[in-house]
């Protein structure tokens, strides 16, 4: 289908693509890499009257490694984090999950904060941020604040930014050395959606007891979750195929998903044990 008719900005400064989305009074929307935006377009789900484009925007297309925490710009592309070293050796769960983000050519154009501001549930980027205790950098006519990533979705396709609320970085703690790590999703296709996917890491105590235990889930809950129930049954133990075969179970009836097209709701429930399962197996290893 054909666009639907638009005004276009190119504003060169964050002060004058927010005072373009005030001035707009809901009726703009930023773009970034356009890669969800357009299409949504396209099919009119929605229809601004003008887009901002956030291209020529300095300072939010960077990587930036800090002694407990990385900063990565809105603008940054889904191939930089991919190709990024040093953030794969920080926070490596990010670069590994990237080759699950679509195809090539997206992950040339698809941002962090197109991803987040978009807010697709079965999106692998939010429920990174969400595993991983992200806080989310933004900007308005009211002033700069920062959201907790669990704090930003709050339903699908929908978030708590304001009209005028520009994402400008997403802060991650650094991970430790030692933390363990899995990243599990399965899609129809490669580079589809997820139907289910999971994110998993934990550390090991002295006694090589689990500690700091975080389960993510996307693709089978409305919005990117963590699941308390799965973390507690890890806390606390020591890690065996018995424990991961119990915690995946209590995963499993941790969610409720919605049957569509791509799956019945007893299928992503089943598929959510299945994958966090082998999510731990692989943190393991």
């Amino acid at each position: 289908m054909k666009l639907p008719t638009f005004d276009y900005h190119a504003p060169t400064s964050l002060a004058e693509a927010v005072a373009l989305l005030a001035a707009s009074e809901g009726s703009a929307r930023p773009i970034a890499g356009g890669q969800s935006l357009m299409p949504v377009m396209a099919f009119r789900l929605a229809q601004p009257s003008a887009l901002v484009d956030l291209r020529h925007v300095p300072g939010l297309d960077s990587i930036e490694v800090l002694a407990k925490e990385v900063k990565i710009g809105a603008m940054v592309r889904w191939r930089m984090i991919e190709e990024s070293r040093e953030l794969a050796r920080v926070v490596p769960v990010l670069a590994a999950a990237m080759e699950h983000v679509a195809h090539y050519q997206i992950r040339n154009r698809g941002t962090v904060g197109g991803s987040l501001a978009h807010a697709d549930p079965a999106a692998e980027f939010p429920a990174l941020a969400v595993a991983c205790d992200a806080v989310i950098d933004v900007v308005g006519s009211k002033g700069a604040r920062a959201i907790k990533a669990a704090d930003l979705f709050t339903g699908a396709l929908e978030t708590c930014l304001a009209d005028d609320e520009i994402i400008t970085a997403v802060r991650v703690p650094v991970w430790p050395k030692r933390r363990r790590w899995g990243f599990q999703e399965f899609a129809r296709r490669r580079g589809d959606f997820a139907i289910a996917g999971i994110v998993a890491f934990y550390d090991l105590d002295q006694q090589g007891l689990i500690t700091q235990a975080h389960i993510g889930v996307f693709g089978a809950t409305d919005i990117p979750r963590r699941l308390p129930n799965a973390e507690a049954a890890l806390n606390g133990q020591e890690p065996s195929e018995a424990l991961f075969e119990t915690v995946g179970d209590v995963a499993s009836g941790e969610v409720n998903p919605q049957s569509d097209i791509h799956a019945s709701r007893d299928y992503r429930r089943s598929l959510v044990g299945t994958l966090t399962k082998r999510a731990l197996a692989q943190a393991a290893k």
